[in-house]
């Protein structure tokens, strides 16, 4: 059995609850076989992906700014998909997909191979007492899948409040061969990523903020 890297929690309202029954049919994904997502999105843009979008401040924010691209958004979490669809049919973007999904098994069964130009995690969950350490994301069997469905010179981007977790996040991408760093280690946040919501929570704790910027090999 796989060590899954979330808990479920949250109290979804009503309106959540409304958007989702409402809005799922046109903006959510259902996952029964691997996707082909020109076909999802009846385009051939670049298709991005956000694992664990939270509220989704993020993931609305870029796909507002790049319409040219095509986004989707994986997370577990109802009440987060509720707001997010909310904020899909508000902003009337026709660029965005939901899944509700674990994002492992998303990767290994559901995308194909080299189908992603952009993959963004930002601020995971950290798991900061070392006995949870292993529920963490980044991991080398997950690099490794994410490499299988990012494009060559596609683009992975992380981002954390926790330096232990930063640290750690390095050391495995750094040891990753299919996988090459923008700069020599951390990277200075691009203007193109948004601030969200938990790095403001972060930044409030006097944490700093650590950003990865890597190239599929």
């Amino acid at each position: 059995m796989s060590i899954r890297s979330f808990v479920q929690r949250g109290r979804i309202t009503s309106s959540q609850r409304k958007a989702i029954k409402k809005l799922w049919p046109y903006y959510g994904v259902e996952l029964t076989s691997e996707l082909d997502l020109n076909t999802l999105f009846g385009r051939s843009n670049n298709k991005h992906l956000e694992i664990g979008f939270g509220n989704g401040d993020a993931l609305i924010a870029m796909a507002k700014s790049h319409p040219e691209y095509d986004y989707i958004g994986v997370d577990v979490y109802t009440p987060g998909v509720g707001k997010v669809l909310i904020n899909i049919e508000t902003s009337q973007l026709t660029n965005v997909k939901i899944m509700q999904a674990d994002a492992v098994e998303i990767l290994n069964n559901n995308l194909l191979s080299s189908c992603l130009d952009a993959v963004y995690i930002f601020f995971p969950d950290p798991w900061p007492k070392r006995c949870h350490h292993k529920r963490r994301l980044i991991q080398t069997n997950f690099i490794n899948l994410l490499a299988k469905c990012i494009k060559s010179n596609g683009k992975l981007h992380l981002a954390t409040d926790w330096e232990h977790y930063a640290q750690h996040m390095l050391s495995v991408l750094e040891a990753s061969p299919k996988f090459i760093n923008h700069t020599n280690g951390f990277s200075q946040r691009p203007l193109e990523r948004p601030v969200t919501k938990f790095e403001k929570r972060g930044l409030r704790m006097g944490h700093g903020v650590w950003d990865l910027m890597y190239r599929r090999c």
